[in-house]
């Protein structure tokens, strides 16, 4: 039996060796949404330094054989057997997965604070837009109390908002959502479950509610960010649009390529993030133009990915809506493409972003 027990342990150990060796190297984790390491160049120089056994460690660990089926069984032992709370900063309660975000970080409020002050005294003030700022709560804010998880202090991160803002009319959507109008495994909200939402905001604008739209299955395989971070087996979601006549013809500019798209990208239901299926994901500036508006009101949204799946539900009203991210154009550059005179200006973000607010420019 021992010469048994060892045959098999050196079998295996040849087996996965040589798959290591001679299987394939794979481009991307599908699960983590990241480029996986690929074999390192050899150099003398590097083989005397040492860096190259650096770099082959982390190829190894990337293209290792059955890489995925492996993290899932590190995490199960870290929840079940060990009683961990998170894995990865990644908590799971109620089927909910969600990140460990705390504490609050006050200096990174200050400075999206100092940010979008920039965009005020620069293009806002001695204006007559009328401008308004809501801030996003994560999953977490539902999620992580009830059930005992450490939390940030989301009313000092409101109570810093408004009072950084002092210019603008502050919108409260907290009390129009629930945890269940999130995704199960991603970080974002499910457009579907956001008319409340939109409604709070619209009265807040003084234009008129949504109407119209119903919910249109396009995908049954999603599987969000947390999925792959987490490492557990949660089954996939369901991903809905929400359609609206008038949307079919409405065009959406983007900026960056020069060229019109559609609200719903459908092509992104199979790309790494399905969630871009709404105005194509991170972009840094749209123009979304709505022939059927029932006002000639322009709205300019400053937004985070968040934005995405809120704005095609704030569009009746609107000639145009223009979609703002700072992550990826700088404030410095929007005079170059955008003109500020008589719109609503909406400030869109979520906490997450608010507590890691290095990314805006």
């Amino acid at each position: 039996m021992k010469k048994i027990g060892v045959i098999t342990v050196i079998f295996l150990w040849v087996a996965l060796t040589a798959f290591a060796w001679f299987a394939p190297s794979k481009d991307m984790s599908q699960s983590e949404r990241r480029p996986l390491k690929q074999f390192p160049e050899i150099s003398v120089e590097d083989v005397l330094k040492g860096s190259f056994m650096e770099k082959f460690e982390g190829y190894a660990l990337d293209q290792f054989p059955l890489r995925d089926n492996f993290r899932t069984l590190k995490s199960l032992f870290s929840y079940k057997l060990l009683g961990k709370i998170d894995n990865n900063g990644i908590y799971i309660a109620d089927g909910y997965a969600a990140k460990l975000e705390y504490p609050l970080n006050a200096a990174s409020v200050n400075n999206a604070l100092k940010k979008f002050d920039y965009i005020y005294t620069t293009y806002l003030q001695n204006t007559d837009c009328k401008i308004y700022s809501v801030v996003i709560p994560d999953k977490g804010y539902y999620l992580a109390p009830p059930k005992g998880y450490p939390t940030m202090d989301y009313s000092q991160l409101f109570n810093q908002m408004a009072k950084g803002m002092p210019w603008a009319k502050q919108v409260d959507i907290t009390g129009s959502l629930s945890v269940t109008d999130y995704y199960r495994t991603d970080t974002h909200w499910r457009q579907e479950k956001l008319l409340d939402t939109a409604n709070i905001l619209c009265d807040a604008m003084g234009i008129f509610r949504p109407e119209g739209y119903t919910p249109t299955l396009v995908s049954q395989e999603f599987r969000g960010v947390y999925y792959g971070q987490a490492a557990l087996p949660m089954g996939e979601e369901e991903i809905y649009v929400m359609e609206n006549p008038a949307l079919a013809d409405c065009r959406v500019y983007n900026y960056e390529t020069g060229k019109y798209c559609s609200i719903y990208d459908l092509e992104k239901l199979s790309g790494n993030d399905p969630y871009d299926v709404y105005l194509s994901g991170a972009q840094a500036l749209l123009r979304i133009e709505n022939p059927n508006a029932k006002t000639e009101r322009e709205l300019v949204i400053f937004r985070d990915s968040f934005g995405s799946a809120l704005a095609p539900l704030l569009l009746q009203d609107y000639k145009t809506v223009t979609l703002v991210d700072i992550r990826y154009v700088s404030s410095q550059l929007l005079s170059n493409f955008l003109t500020f005179q008589n719109q609503d200006v909406l400030f869109a973000y979520s906490t997450l972003i608010l507590n890691n607010s290095a990314t805006l420019k």
